[in-house]
Parts: C-alpha cells; structure tokens; sequence
C-alpha cells in the first residue's frame, strides 16, 4: 500500500513544483506553528518514556515515534523558514537516564506510555488531515497529507504491540435499544 500513496505523491510533486507559490494565509501558518508545536511537545513524551521503560517492544515504538517526529518537525521548520516566518519557541530536549534511576511515583508504566502515544498519534492524524485540508498551497497541502500518512504506517504497529501486551483499551461494546442481542 505504500507504494501507491508514494505514486500519488510523487505525481503531486510534479505539480508542486510547477506551481507558483503564494504567500502562506494565516491559516497555514497557524496550522504549521501548531504542528511544530504539537511535535516538539510529543518528542518530550517519547523522551520521557525512553527514560522509564524497559520494555523492548516500547523502547523501539519509542523511537521510532522520536525519529518520525523530529523528521516532521524539520520538515515544518525549514517550510517557515523558507518562508521567512519565525519559528515558535521549542522545548529542550530531556537528557538521558536509566530508567531504574527514575524514582517510583514519578515513573510512567508501559501502559501510560502507550496509551499517551497512542492518544497523541490519533490526534495528530486528524490534525494533520484538517490542517491539509484547508491549505491554499498544495506543498503546504503534501506536508500535512505525508506527516498524516507516516502517523497512519506508525499507528498500525502501535496497535498491535499494545493489543499484545494488554495496553489497548477498548471501550464496551454498543447495542441500541432495540437491536437483536
């Protein structure tokens, strides 16, 4: 599947290299400035729980989220630098410990972590299919539908890992008044 999203893409990017390039609306800018705020933010969180599992299968969740968030926030910084717009003021990263170091109380469990990611990754898919979708400027467009489509390829193992480990929660089930048991 992804090689079809990457076929579309790169027929869009003949497109966008093609066309001229307004200035970014206030919305974008907005938008681009909450990304790179949202993803900053999340790094702290990947952060924090790199320094407080030992679980293998989190550790690598971890970062890979760490990876694709930084590249995504690159990507947006260089848009809003190119474009001469400042950039909002980022968190610092966390240093590194050993998670045994982390003192009980303070510590989040594998399946706060989890779930704070999970959370956060369903946000930002929604987020970034809005924000995509009321961009003026189709580059500005792409950034947001391939940020999307990377949360979706990351999303997908997410859930599995937690499934397996019991992380996942799951709402009960919903039956109307009415329907057949």
């Amino acid at each position: 599947m992804t090689s079809a999203f990457e076929a579309i893409t790169a027929v869009f990017k003949t497109y966008i290299d093609n066309e001229p390039k307004p200035p970014l609306h206030v919305g974008e800018v907005m938008d681009l400035w909450t990304a790179y705020t949202a993803f900053q933010e999340a790094q702290s969180l990947y952060q924090v729980g790199l320094n407080t599992t030992t679980n293998s299968d989190l550790v690598h969740i971890l970062q890979k989220a760490l990876e694709g968030s930084s590249s995504d926030t690159k990507n947006i910084e260089t848009l809003l630098k190119n474009e001469g717009i400042p950039l909002p003021r980022a968190n610092p990263s966390k240093p590194t410990t050993k998670p045994q170091a982390v003192p009980e109380g303070v510590k989040l469990t594998d399946d706060e972590i989890s779930n704070l990611v999970s959370v956060k990754i369903a946000t930002a898919i929604t987020f970034c299919a809005q924000a995509g979708s009321k961009s003026i400027r189709t580059d500005v467009g792409m950034l947001f539908f391939s940020m999307q489509l990377g949360l979706i390829k990351f999303a997908l193992p997410l859930k599995n890992v937690m499934k397996e480990h019991g992380w996942l929660r799951v709402p009960p089930a919903f039956q109307s008044a009415g329907s057949p048991e």
